[in-house]
């Protein structure tokens, strides 16, 4: 199942719901009419006829609720007048409740409509600051080919912690593409604290490691500003690579994060494993100094990185998706190809039902035209080496 028939087959589970739950009151006032025939006088079906315009009062515009309840009561009046029993006590109360009921249900509906307006308000808020801060890389940038995906866990939602970002350095290509722990506004303001911090340092510092050391030291800035980590959403697990102009070696360090793959041009695919594990960044136990481990990135390569909304995906037997063993052996021309059919993949894996927001992000070198030996050869960088 592709990207769009996962979609379409949610919106048609949302059209079949929402048209449930607008024939459901009507169907509530039919019940009680049926249950009323049947039953003796003294058993009561008000209560099928006060639920029609609660259950509307949540769905229903106010003028859809006012007249769930007017038809309710006027049902229920018109039982009371054929049967003779509307001068009677018990059918006046049930009349007087059904009165209440309705009221209640329009003040229901005001406070959902209210609660419904403010969180779309704070949600395009959300979204508006996400794609600010969080836009779509070009798709060159210094004679690299690039593709960056978002992919919401829910359709039409862009409001997450996943980030990622790419510049053209005076030290070569760097960039980052990390999660924050949480979403929501805390998450947003988490990411912009990230990718700022990240755009300036990449910018400034000699090292890769620097500019991990930068952004450790934002993080740490902004939730003692905002009193504590938590606020911050605790930590980021993150991988920032850089890739110098003019050779074939990329540096990579590993914060805690998926390790990113190398996908070669002969469809060969190295797992980029650090040599020493570290923790994310803001949790403030940076005890050992970042290292950066060294690759090659051979013309005709691709370097991969994603968030855990990729291999931590399941399918309805609760088997975690592998993206190096689903991508081993294949070929993509370029880096949007690569990206394009890993969402595909991913959401015939799990069947559409995804759990996680997904951000993907894919730097290819251009292929020279000619076979290359595909070597690939880890070194160990330490601070100051």
């Amino acid at each position: 199942m592709g990207k769009r028939d996962g979609r379409r087959g949610g919106a048609v589970g949302n059209a079949r719901s929402r048209r449930f739950v607008r024939a459901l009151p009507a169907l509530m006032i039919c019940a009680g009419l049926v249950f009323d025939l049947v039953t003796p006088p003294a058993v009561t079906a008000v209560p099928f006829f006060a639920a029609a315009p609660l259950i509307a009062a949540p769905f229903f515009s106010p003028a859809g609720t006012v007249r769930v309840g007017v038809v309710s009561i006027l049902v229920v009046l018109a039982i009371r007048v054929s049967d003779g029993t509307l001068a009677e006590v018990v059918p006046a109360t049930d009349l007087l409740t059904l009165f209440t009921v309705a009221a209640l249900s329009l003040v229901i509906n005001r406070v959902v409509r209210r609660g419904n307006e403010q969180l779309a308000s704070a949600r395009v808020i959300a979204e508006t600051a996400m794609r600010a801060v969080l836009p779509t890389p070009e798709d060159r940038i210094g004679g690299l080919l690039v593709a960056a995906r978002y992919e919401p866990a829910q359709a039409d939602e862009f409001v997450g912690g996943d980030l990622y970002a790419v510049a053209n350095t005076p030290y070569g290509v760097r960039l980052v593409l990390g999660d924050v722990r949480g979403k929501g506004l805390d998450a947003v303001a988490a990411v912009a604290v990230v990718i700022g911090a990240f755009r300036e340092a990449a910018e400034q510092e000699l090292s890769l490691e620097g500019v991990v050391q930068r952004l450790e030291r934002a993080l740490a800035r902004e939730g003692s500003r905002r009193g504590g980590l938590d606020s911050m959403e605790g930590f980021v697990t993150a991988v920032l690579a850089e890739i110098p102009a003019g050779s074939d070696m990329m540096r990579v360090v590993n914060r805690g994060h998926p390790e990113p793959l190398v996908l070669h041009a002969d469809g060969a695919l190295d797992v980029l494993s650090p040599t020493a594990p570290a923790m994310p960044l803001g949790m403030g136990l940076d005890v050992w100094p970042d290292r950066s481990d060294e690759w090659t990135l051979p013309a005709g390569a691709m370097f991969l990185a994603f968030t855990d909304g990729l291999s931590e995906a399941r399918d309805a037997n609760g088997v975690f998706y592998d993206p190096a063993a689903r991508l081993r052996g294949r070929l993509f021309p370029g880096p949007e190809e690569l990206l394009s059919a890993l969402t595909d993949d991913v959401r015939l894996h799990t069947g559409g039902r995804s759990t996680d927001d997904l951000a993907l992000l894919a730097v290819g070198r251009p292929a020279r035209g000619q076979q290359e030996r595909r070597t690939t050869v880890k070194i160990v960088r330490r601070d100051g080496e």
